[in-house]
């Protein structure tokens, strides 16, 4: 395992998702306010799997954006500037899924932030699992 650069109790300092949304585990690089990469360890006693799909479990592409989504917010909020504000979907302008997550699987979620302009912003992330991509997104956000 990586080290860690923020634990679950620091993640949970600067964004406010908790269980069941809380989608991140841990933070192993983090650039204030221009990038970060997360760990999120795929568990089977996840409750998305009792129904998605329960003989053949894959993680749903939504969550998968979903945690790109928080990996930007941790790169985000942490830049003292935003410090205790919350990070909104304005958009996905593109995703692409390329590789069924599957419990068991260690996704590791990196995003770049590319332009922040008062309260709108948008970022590049793409989530892998073994060293093969998953998952591109393109995501623009509004902090509140």
């Amino acid at each position: 395992m990586a080290d860690q650069v923020l634990d679950i109790n620091a993640i949970q300092k600067i964004i406010p998702h908790r269980y069941p949304m809380l989608l991140i585990d841990y933070v192993e690089e983090l650039v204030p306010g221009e990038m970060a990469v997360a760990r999120r360890n795929v568990t089977i006693n996840e409750e998305v799997f009792n129904g998605h799909f329960p003989d053949n479990p894959v993680l749903p592409g939504a969550l998968i954006v979903e945690s790109l989504a928080q990996t930007g917010a941790v790169a985000l909020l942490s830049e003292p500037r935003f410090k205790g504000k919350t990070a909104y979907f304005g958009g996905i302008r593109s995703a692409e899924f390329r590789k069924v997550v599957r419990p068991g699987d260690s996704m590791r979620l990196e995003v770049h932030l590319e332009k922040i302009r008062g309260h709108i912003g948008g970022g590049k992330g793409i989530a892998t699992v073994d060293g093969e991509r998953a998952c591109t997104a393109e995501l623009t956000f509004m902090i509140g």
